[in-house]
């Protein structure tokens, strides 16, 4: 299975780039995660958010490989615990289909991205900055990984 994270900004500080990669990078090659970018609409003193949900949108659906199962991060998604994760990301891999994760800009995801999803999650009821959240969700499917496998990242 392939996994790509696909999320709306660019130009990232260094320490995100750093906290993703760190995650990317332990995860054996059956399960790859890549991070595909999508320029975020421009934002200025009066912005449209709906067309900009809209543009970015375009962008990030035209981003999901065909067959991809798709997770839209979203604030009204399932909350799930650390081993509920596992039992999903299990499911995923016997599934066979690639995986497409869904990170949406400040305004989140336009509703034909989540309309497109075929699961939402949410690692919190709290706000986190996207960039964050890149770096919790492949650190989250690296724990996932290493519960199923009885590495020892994870000491329940």
């Amino acid at each position: 299975m392939k996994m790509v994270l696909i999320a709306v900004g660019d130009r990232m500080p260094a320490w995100v780039a750093e906290g993703f990669e760190r995650y990317r990078s332990r995860l054996p090659p059956e399960c790859a995660l890549s991070l595909k970018e999508i320029s975020p609409g421009k934002r200025g003193k009066k912005p449209e958010i709906g067309r900009i949900l809209k543009e970015e949108g375009k962008k990030m659906l035209a981003a999901i490989a065909p067959g991809s199962y798709v997770v839209a991060l979203d604030i009204g998604g399932r909350l799930l615990s650390t081993p509920e994760l596992a039992q999903r990301f299990s499911g995923w891999l016997g599934d066979g289909r690639d995986l497409s994760l869904l990170i949406g800009g400040p305004e989140g995801l336009d509703e034909a991205v989540l309309a497109r999803a075929d699961w939402r999650w949410s690692l919190s009821p709290l706000t986190f900055p996207h960039p964050l959240a890149r770096v919790l969700v492949a650190e989250q499917l690296y724990r996932a990984w290493s519960i199923l496998n009885h590495h020892p990242y994870h000491r329940e």
